[in-house]
């Protein structure tokens, strides 16, 4: 069970009794002029890591709370209400502010754990800031993650068309040479019928038409007109 309940004073100074804050009984120690009642912020975290593990917002249902262990009738007497109903509601810096007061109050003997934590009754003040609102304050932001940036989109590169076949295109045959000769060719023609008809020799009528007929006696046109 955590230490430093708040229940008494120290054995060595006067005490007198405070009453109603809350309906509580405080003892408060007579001061001398002059001295200082307070503890550094080092020492505050030493006694609260004796008394609570340094857990300044803990609440395990014992009847004590926050980091330094405060009773709410001990936590009301020292001014905590002007902070949070309860001492594991405020902040750490509340927390230290009000148990500067309740040090000045009672001494060290209000913490079992100030020996542990070199307490003692006289000392600077704490440097610390009340300002804030409790357990929220005493959370860190949280710091939002960086978007991840989408890698950029790389352009499908554009399938090229497929050449086009040429196509060739047929070449027109030569025009038939048409002569000057006396007979002129009909459809169904040949050298040989002609020559026969004529009573000539095929070759003899290729040899005096050759510039006509070409280097082919047997390719004659209908139209040409043939020496016979």
């Amino acid at each position: 069970m955590l230490k430093g309940k708040h229940r008494r004073p120290s054995k060595a100074v006067r005490a007198v009794t405070l009453a109603g804050v809350a309906g509580a009984a405080v003892a408060v120690p007579l001061m001398t002029a002059g001295s200082a009642n307070a503890a550094s912020v080092a020492t505050w975290d030493k006694v609260a890591q004796c008394e609570s593990g340094g857990n300044w917002s803990i609440n395990t249902g014992n009847g004590y709370y926050g980091g330094l262990q405060f009773s709410n009738s001990s936590w009301a007497a020292a001014g905590g209400t002007k902070y949070a109903p309860r001492a594991d509601l405020a902040t750490k810096d509340q927390q230290i502010a009000t148990a500067e007061k309740l040090l000045a109050m009672q001494g060290p003997g209000a913490w079992g754990c100030a020996g542990a934590g070199g307490l003692t009754a006289g000392g600077p003040a704490a440097q610390v800031n009340t300002g804030g609102s409790g357990q929220a304050q005493q959370q860190a932001p949280q710091q939002e993650a960086p978007k991840q940036q989408a890698a950029p989109q790389q352009e499908a590169p554009k399938q090229q068309a497929a050449p086009k076949p040429q196509t060739t295109q047929p070449q027109a045959a030569p025009k038939p040479a048409a002569g000057h000769g006396n007979y002129t060719v009909k459809s169904g023609d040949t050298l040989g019928k002609i020559a026969k008809a004529h009573g000539e020799n095929w070759k003899t009528v290729y040899e005096n038409n050759k510039s006509t007929v070409g280097g082919n006696p047997d390719l004659i046109f209908p139209g040409q007109k043939l020496e016979v």
